[in-house]
């Protein structure tokens, strides 16, 4: 039986209102905005520590950065011995989301939660996209202009592209991981509908998703 909904997605395709819209239906917990406060309480960092890292690598500035502190004793022992980066938070990420899948009954947005709950056989995975014209149009609704709008359904998708790689030695998306890939142009409560329907037409039947990468996400050491 499905308890689990993981929405991986590109940048504007309106995946945290349709995740949102599920969990209602479904009087299920959403772990979007809820996820990051959890892994900032689990690591006692601030959120917006969280968010700098999300679904995103560290830059070359930043891992040279975090080499040289590590390498300060008097600025660690500063620091509690430890500093909050991207590799810190995957760690802490692969232990919320076993608790999370362990107790179900919940959608997760992002992430990289289907890589996270691949083997947790009560999870369903899907992955949304638009064509870019209707992730602009859902951007630009939201209050942000023309430009920036472009700016943001480049570069976040491609983060997110670098981040699955770095830690999961895998494409992004990996189509092969999700249940279904629906494009969200065809509206918000269509999607909703989809996703539902498929899940019970499914439900019981074979396996519908493999990935065969290692069991846990593996940083590239920082030399």
């Amino acid at each position: 039986m499905f308890r689990i909904i993981t929405i991986e997605r590109e940048y504007g395709s309106g995946a945290a209102s349709i995740a949102a819209h599920l969990a209602q239906h479904l009087n299920w917990k959403l772990w979007d905005h809820l996820l990051t406060e959890e892994i900032a309480r689990v690591a006692q960092v601030d959120p917006s520590a969280v968010t700098r890292c999300d679904e995103r690598v560290d830059t070359t500035l930043q891992r040279l950065s975090r080499t040289f502190w590590r390498g300060s004793y008097e600025r660690g022992w500063a620091l509690g011995g430890h500093i909050f980066d991207t590799d810190r938070m995957v760690s802490t990420m692969q232990a919320v989301m076993n608790r999370i899948g362990q107790e179900g009954n919940a959608v997760i947005v992002g992430r990289g939660a289907p890589y996270f709950l691949r083997e947790n056989a009560s999870a369903f995975h899907v992955f949304l996209y638009a064509p870019r014209a209707e992730k602009l149009r859902r951007i630009i609704a939201e209050g942000h202009q023309s430009e920036e709008a472009e700016d943001l359904v480049d570069s976040v998708d491609r983060e997110r592209r670098a981040y699955v790689k770095h830690y999961f030695n895998a494409d992004w998306p990996t189509r092969s991981l999700y249940h279904m890939m629906l494009n969200t142009a065809v509206g918000n409560e269509a999607v909703v509908r989809t996703i539902l329907n498929t899940m019970q037409v499914v439900q019981g039947g074979p396996k519908a998703t493999d990935f065969e990468q290692p069991k846990t996400p593996t940083p590239i050491p920082i030399r």
